[in-house]
């Protein structure tokens, strides 16, 4: 899916689980967006309207799964967290492009593959938002300008806030800290900048990052894997 590319407002009978294989994949349902790096996959249950749409190139996929199988699945939108065993399954599926009437032996895996699914954590959305409008504000503010390191207390006068309500906010909206926010949407803007080939002491200054070094740390904690071997595996895909 290219930059910037949009599928219209639809819904189905059936839930999708929408999984990335390079790049962020991003599903808008009502006002809410939800976001997606390849270590997490974004489940839509049955029969709710959504978007799809991508700021940067992504390659992705969509398993559909039938009501009866989907009753085993979360009941709401969510990010769900990916296990080796699901991405190895997906992998396998990319592929082979194994087309319906699956063999038997296809139909077994595909069964694993939502017997996982349906085991795996959720974690709501990778990046989520908040309607709070200084909180709102605030992470308008990050967006905006991922390399400003001002530190929570900085933020909060911006907004004519406390620091200690926008940590509460934060975790009643966010699930997680700001500096945690931060870091994730850091992630998410490193992986269009490496899928261009950017270099990864560029990337790091150019996040706000004082060395290539605290950068790459980051990365691996949120990732699994080191800048140079993201963008390896973005150009085998």
């Amino acid at each position: 899916m290219p930059a910037g590319a949009a599928y219209p407002y639809h819904r189905h009978e059936w839930g999708e689980f929408v999984y990335s294989y390079r790049g962020v994949v991003e599903v808008k349902v009502g006002e809410r967006h939800y976001l997606a790096p390849p270590q997490y996959g974004l489940w839509l249950p049955p029969r709710v309207e959504h978007q799809g749409l991508n700021r940067y190139e992504a390659v992705h996929c969509s398993v559909y799964v039938a009501s009866p199988l989907a009753d085993g699945l979360p009941r709401v939108t969510c990010a769900l967290t990916i296990n080796p065993l699901i991405k190895s399954v997906l992998d396998h599926l990319r592929r082979h492009q194994v087309q319906a009437p699956y063999p038997d032996d296809v139909t077994r895996l595909l069964r694993v593959l939502v017997d996982q699914l349906a085991a795996a954590k959720c974690a709501g959305s990778y990046l989520p938002t908040s309607e709070d409008p200084q909180l709102g504000q605030v992470l308008s503010l990050i967006e905006a300008s991922p390399h400003d390191n001002r530190t929570l207390a900085e933020l909060a006068k911006t907004v004519h806030a406390t620091e200690r309500t926008l940590m509460r906010r934060a975790q009643r909206d966010l699930g997680m800290s700001l500096s945690e926010w931060r870091q994730r949407l850091r992630v998410v803007k490193a992986m269009s900048l490496l899928e261009t080939g950017a270099k990864v002491e560029g990337v790091a200054f150019d996040l706000g990052y004082s060395s290539a070094s605290a950068f790459i740390t980051m990365f691996r904690r949120l990732t699994g894997e080191t800048p140079d071997e993201y963008r390896r595996n973005f150009k085998q895909q």
